[in-house]
């Protein structure tokens, strides 16, 4: 956790964007209101503060009258014209809500706004995958993004507006009062000094005192709190992955093994809560001994004016009411460090959820500045698919390949073959234009490429969106889904298109890469490339799904990733990707026929 400027900034970088964003001038409409409005109300306060000594002198004078008029209508006073406890009351309550209602719609606006900044940002120039690639992620402070986007943002833009305009409705309210205050409280002689407002420096002693041994006392909250939101992100996932894995893990007899992970985690949760927990207590005990000092610190500091005969009992009011405003007002920070439950306001949270969203901004805004180097991505000359002078390496910065130089023509298909872990996927991910690491240029046609991993994505929604993606549902007219999903062997969903499920887990593996082949009868690329994209069927089903692909897609030309020899028979020229451990690996071209007749 950083100093107090450089988390300021930090707090006003996230802030200010939206006040300067193509809302603007409704977002500072909304907040100037709003302002005006928690002004109104420390106004109507500083009213209410004269309403109390007129009211409760006219209780100490036995004046029905008074009582009457200062409590429903209105009372002359020397001061002026009181209006009666009702009238201010209505008004109080119609600013009070509606200060609360626009405070809400701004927050609500704001969010909606750094959301869908967030997630541009996030999902631009792949900067997620980037992210999730490297394993610094974890020491910069991007896991659990979601998290970050869908909680913190919210917390964040609630927090900023509540402790901006409490701490503004705290300093104008002090400027208020303390001029009321130094005028009720008059001088006391302390060791033959005259001291004038002597309540109004007993106040500030009286806050300052609190503040500092809030802050010393509270200030680990705000590391602990931070590192507590990331504990339980943490633990939560832990879980999600077992709802999206519950089939593999029900085959591998996985139970005891998870049900330790995720004990693990949230013991973590448990660790770190106790932490705070002990932490809190210390805290909650100064806060609420100082709160309970100040209910009759002001009585008892203004009581021998009112004995003296000084002052009314309304002068007594009047001084306890405007003592407390100020006194108040000063400790605002003690009332916002901490809060004393998860729902509440407090700086410690705030600060943490602003130190969480800058450290993933600047992971997102580092992943995008690296965007277009190293490996570049660039459109070709028609006809072929390249690559040139082409470096590939790990995340660790191992070599996978140096210096390598291909072309893929149109219309002949290739396979490419090598040992497990050669490197393979990741030659087809830099060719697809989405590995970071590495140097190179890979150029292909303006003609439309489709990329199909071995494990397909299964999205929410209907199995018609599921077949569509990543085209619009409306993209394609269901007959033609539906017969796609016939050409791949899935006649049996077809009923079934316009369901709503979690396909991901309906779905075996066959079947799912069944439905990325029928993405690719839809979508008609000009290029396909399938890293083992068919390795889940069987023999005679790959064969089947690969003369489908060549009588219902003649046009494309496929490359394709995969193990199995006759995989090599739908193509026209086979690569070779050779690598031994710990040295840059090669690729050597060869008939794609001596592939299949050598059977591997």
């Amino acid at each position: 956790m950083r100093g107090l400027g450089p988390f300021l900034k930090d707090a006003w970088r996230l802030a200010r964007p939206y006040f300067w964003s193509e809302e603007k001038w409704s977002a500072r409409g909304l907040l100037l209101v709003i302002i005006a409005m928690n002004l109104t109300l420390v106004g109507m306060t500083v009213i209410l503060n004269f309403w109390n000594r007129e009211f409760y002198n006219s209780l100490q004078d036995k004046d029905w009258q008074a009582f009457i008029g200062l409590l429903f209508w209105y009372r002359r006073t020397d001061s002026g014209l009181m209006p009666g406890f009702c009238g201010l009351a209505v008004v109080y309550i119609a600013i009070a809500v509606y200060r609360t209602y626009l405070t809400q719609w701004l927050q609500i606006r704001w969010r909606r706004w750094m959301t869908r900044g967030f997630m541009d940002e996030w999902l631009a120039d792949r900067a997620y995958y980037r992210i999730s690639l490297t394993t610094e992620g974890e020491a910069v402070g991007t896991d659990n993004p979601d998290q970050r986007i869908a909680e913190d943002l919210r917390d964040y833009v609630d927090s900023t507006l509540s402790l901006g305009l409490g701490l503004l409705s705290n300093v104008v309210s002090l400027f208020s009062f303390v001029g009321i205050l130094w005028g009720l409280s008059g001088a006391i002689e302390i060791m033959g000094f005259s001291i004038p407002g002597y309540m109004v420096w007993v106040a500030i002693i009286y806050a300052v005192i609190g503040t500092w041994l809030t802050h010393l006392v509270g200030k680990p909250l705000a590391l602990l709190n931070f590192r507590q939101q990331r504990v339980e992100a943490d633990f939560r996932y832990a879980l999600v992955r077992i709802r999206e894995n519950v089939e593999g893990i029900a085959l591998y007899g996985g139970e005891t093994e998870e049900k330790e992970t995720i004990r693990s985690r949230f013991d973590q949760v448990i660790g770190n809560w106790w932490a705070i927990m002990q932490r809190t207590k210390a805290l909650n005990t100064l806060i609420a001994g100082y709160d309970q000092i100040a209910s009759v610190f002001p009585i008892v500091v203004a009581a021998p004016r009112y004995f003296s005969g000084a002052i009314q009992l309304g002068g007594l009011t009047q001084t306890a009411g405007a003592f407390a405003r100020v006194q108040g007002s000063l400790s605002w920070f003690i009332a916002v460090y901490s809060g004393n439950s998860p729902n509440d306001v407090s700086l410690v949270r705030w600060r943490s959820v602003v130190e969480r969203l800058t450290t993933l901004h600047k992971a997102i805004v580092a992943a995008r500045a690296a965007y277009g180097h190293g490996l570049v991505s660039a459109e070709g000359a028609p006809g072929r698919v390249a690559a040139r002078d082409l470096n590939i390496e790990l995340p660790n910065g191992a070599s996978l390949l140096q210096h390598a130089d291909l072309t893929f023509p149109e219309g002949r298909s290739v396979v490419v073959t090598g040992r497990s872990g050669s490197g393979k996927s990741t030659l087809f991910r830099a060719l697809a234009g989405i590995w970071p690491f590495g140097s190179g240029r890979v150029e292909r046609p303006a003609g439309r490429s489709l990329f199909l991993p071995q494990r397909p994505y299964i999205p929410l929604g209907t199995l018609r969106h599921v077949v569509a993606y990543p085209s619009d549902v409306q993209a394609h007219d269901p007959a033609e889904v539906a017969q796609a999903l016939e050409d791949v062997g899935l006649p049996q969903f077809v009923e079934r298109l316009e369901e709503e499920s979690n396909w991901a887990q309906r779905l075996s593996g066959g079947e799912q890469q069944r439905v990325a082949i029928a993405r690719a009868l839809l979508a008609k690329p000009d290029w396909l490339f399938l890293d083992e994209a068919t390795a889940s069927l069987d023999p005679e089903s790959e064969a089947q799904i690969y003369r489908v692909l060549k009588q219902r897609l003649p046009e494309t030309t496929i490359v394709s990733i995969a193990h199995r020899p006759a995989v090599a028979a739908f193509h026209d020229q086979r690569l070779v990707f050779r690598r031994e451990e710990g040295r840059p690996g090669t690729l050597v071209a060869a008939p794609a026929e001596a592939e299949a007749a050598a059977g591997g």
